[in-house]
């Protein structure tokens, strides 16, 4: 028994003394295996599946269906170099010595028709001598610009290809603020992307970009290369373009502006059936009615605005239209500030008399004008 109990104990000393010399110099080979065991109780996901609250609260759906009709844009233009002229600047003999500097921009723009025709910023484009279409799919194609409308920061392209994707256009004026909304571009050229957000704000005017303005404002990030670009809601369809930032970094800072369809919608069919965007003036020049022109000029001080200025032989001095005037009503739109009066004004026809409600200090007056058309910008509106 004493012999029996004496080999027991030298191998349990053995077993002890390899155990702490493998547990000492090689860990690893005492590591449990799970991988080998295929006992680990585990919840994994079944493959190609997709839960419900994900897919309710997912906006993958809009952009699946709006992202292949948006488009990459690089619009380059020819430059005089500027140090063509220093004396130390290339080798006239040089056949290589450049005179001309060749600048590329980066922007977006958004196929709205199966015949080719792309929206994008008037700024994305204005002044290149080539423009280059690129589609998600890798397809690229050169552009002409069918027109333009600098005053509101648009531009129709037309790119010949076959089997485009076309996005479909959605109604701006339904929109409310806190609606969800994507933005699809090609920020700083890194290719396609989609940024998400709601709708901050709505009819956002006097910012000083465009001559018309009446901005959807958002927070989904809009950055340099976004211009031009898509902003869609929730089922993918085409609210705005995007079109600016505010910025002091120059990237996105949550508020970036984009034109509203309905007003894209206007200027992209006259510019397809006419080639440029026809709209009304009067040849007044307008302020804001504030309580200290109304006190200057002596009427109320009422919603409208103030007449500063009236061009000589104008539509608006044939009609009677002075100085001091405050205009109330275009036609049948109510007048509340200068952004109105001009949207009201431009959608006049040019030779159609129209009416025109004025607040004087001896009382209200109605004026027939008869509106002609108005004059191109002479410089960028931007």
């Amino acid at each position: 028994m004493r012999r029996f109990w004496l080999l027991f104990s030298q191998t349990v000393t053995v077993v002890l003394a390899v155990w702490f010399v493998v547990a000492t110099l090689k860990p690893q080979w005492l590591a449990h295996r799970p991988e080998l065991s295929g006992l680990v109780p585990v919840l994994e996901v079944a493959p190609d599946t997709r839960s419900a609250a994900i897919a309710a609260n997912s906006l993958s759906r809009a952009a699946k269906a709006a992202a292949p009709a948006v488009v990459s844009i690089s619009a380059s233009k020819t430059t005089a170099n500027p140090h063509a002229d220093l004396p130390w600047f290339g080798d006239p003999a040089d056949p290589d010595s450049e005179d001309s500097w060749s600048q590329t921009g980066l922007g977006s723009g958004v196929i709205v028709s199966p015949a080719g025709y792309v929206l994008t910023n008037n700024h994305v484009i204005e002044g290149a001598d080539d423009i280059l279409v690129q589609l998600s799919d890798g397809r690229q194609a050169s552009a002409r610009v069918i027109g333009t409308d600098p005053e509101t920061d648009l531009a129709v392209l037309r790119i010949d290809l076959p089997d485009l994707p076309v996005i479909v256009l959605g109604r701006s004026e339904t929109l409310e603020i806190g609606d969800r909304v994507l933005a699809i571009g090609n920020p700083f050229g890194v290719g396609q992307t989609v940024t998400a957000g709601i709708v901050s704000a709505l009819g956002r005017t006097h910012l000083g970009l465009n001559t018309f303005e009446n901005f959807i404002q958002t927070d989904a990030a809009i950055n340099p290369g976004n211009s031009g670009g898509a902003l869609v809601d929730a089922e993918g369809h085409l609210v705005g373009i995007n079109t600016a930032i505010y910025s002091r970094s120059g990237g996105s800072m949550g508020i970036g502006f984009a034109i509203p369809m309905a007003t894209a919608r206007e200027v992209m069919d006259a510019i397809v059936r006419d080639g440029s965007v026809t709209r009304g003036w009067i040849g007044v020049e307008p302020q804001e009615l504030t309580p200290e022109l109304a006190e200057h000029f002596g009427v109320p001080k009422t919603r409208g605005v103030i007449v500063t200025g009236v061009l000589q032989n104008g539509p608006a001095a044939q009609a009677g239209i002075q100085p001091g005037d405050v205009i109330t009503r275009v036609g049948q739109t109510p007048v509340r500030d200068v952004p109105g009066l001009l949207a009201a004004v431009a959608a006049l026809r040019p030779g159609v008399p129209a009416e025109i409600e004025i607040q004087r200090r001896d009382g209200v007056q109605r004026l027939t004008v008869v509106p002609q058309r108005r004059p191109a910008p002479q410089g960028a509106t931007r």
